[in-house]
Formats: C-alpha cells, sequence, structure tokens
C-alpha cells in the first residue's frame, strides 16, 4: 500500500466515521446509546453524540489515541460539547478511562444503572419518548441540537420563533386542549399545523 493509497484509504474511514456522527443528529428521533463495557475513542465519539445514555457503573470511557501516537481528534469534537473543559481536556490529553460514575458525573452518561436493569431503564425511557407527538420530538431534537452552538442572545429569539411554530401544530393544540378537558390527547403524530 502506497501512502497515497494509505491516505485514500484513512480518508474515507475518517468520512464514514463524520457521516455517521452528523447522522445521529439529524435523525428525527432519539438516538439512545447502551454502554455494559468499554467505550473508546469512536466508541466514546458514538456515545457523546447520542442523545441519551444509559450504562452501567462497570462501563468505561476514554479517548486513548494519543498513546499510540494518533491523538482522538474526531472523538473529541462531540466530546468537548458533552462534558467540561476540564474532563475533556483530562480525557484527550492523558487518555486514560473513567468510570461509569466519572462520566455519569461529569455529563456523559444520562442514566447510570445497574446492569440487570438497563433493559427496563430504555423501556422507560422509550416509552415516555414515545408517549410524546413524534413531530414535537423530531423539531424539539433538531432546535435543541442548534442552539447548543448558539450564544444566549441568539439562542432566546430563535428558540421563541420555534416554539410560537410548534404552538400551531395540531399536536400542540390537541395537548393543549385535552389539558383543560382533563382527558388524554390524541395526537396524529405528525408536524401538520392548524393553519
Amino acid at each position: 500500500m502506497t501512502q497515497e493509497t494509505g491516505k485514500e484509504y484513512h480518508q474515507t474511514i475518517f468520512t464514514t466515521c463524520e457521516t455517521l456522527m452528523k447522522l445521529l443528529g439529524q435523525l428525527p428521533v432519539p438516538v439512545i446509546s447502551v454502554v455494559t463495557g468499554v467505550a473508546a475513542a469512536a466508541g466514546c465519539q458514538l456515545v457523546a453524540s447520542s442523545d441519551i445514555v444509559v450504562a452501567t457503573p462497570q462501563s468505561s470511557y476514554s479517548t486513548p489515541g494519543a498513546s499510540v501516537g494518533l491523538f482522538c481528534h474526531t472523538p473529541g469534537i462531540p466530546l468537548a460539547r458533552r462534558v467540561s473543559r476540564a474532563m475533556s481536556g483530562y480525557m484527550l490529553l492523558t487518555g486514560l478511562s473513567i468510570s461509569g460514575e466519572e462520566a455519569y458525573n461529569a455529563g456523559l452518561v444520562s442514566r447510570l444503572v445497574p446492569e440487570q436493569d438497563i433493559q427496563t431503564e430504555v423501556d422507560r425511557i422509550c416509552s415516555a419518548i414515545a408517549g410524546k407527538p413524534r413531530g414535537v420530538i423530531a423539531l424539539g431534537k433538531r432546535f435543541y441540537r442548534k442552539q447548543i452552538e448558539m450564544p444566549l442572545n441568539s439562542a432566546y429569539p430563535a428558540g421563541g420563533e420555534v416554539m410560537l411554530h410548534n404552538l400551531w401544530f395540531k399536536d400542540a393544540q390537541e395537548g393543549i386542549t385535552a389539558f383543560k378537558e382533563k382527558r388524554k390527547p390524541s395526537f396524529t403524530h405528525s408536524d401538520e399545523t392548524v393553519q
């Protein structure tokens, strides 16, 4: 394999990984990762790119690339956006693993449960999400990810515009009416508006 052939091969891998990680944010449904073992390098990147992470205390997370001479540049992108600079710097610069509990405390993991309770917790989360209107969840996820990168003075007016748009979804109007009438809403699970 020549250096040029090797570069093309590795570029294809990096591009494919980037496409996958960005796709997680573009999917209209929440992406839930489950970690019961080791999430290292691109595995840690996948975890940091997910919307919700359910893990066990025995799980571990690392970005060990620098230890073999290849810094975890791309895994560091979602990691630095998910946890504090102190934690992402520690993980990226040392390559040392953090435990499930440390990951939970750092904000990398959403829920920390014993391994025997993983499926029950994932089912509980999925049930809570499935009970919400799909169009509203898709809109919410899209704006949530967008606003994280925005300055506060831009995020509030943009959020108000999205919320105003959301208010006219048929499902939002149904939810408000059902709340007033003290009944369970009957959602259409679309993003259709009343106007």
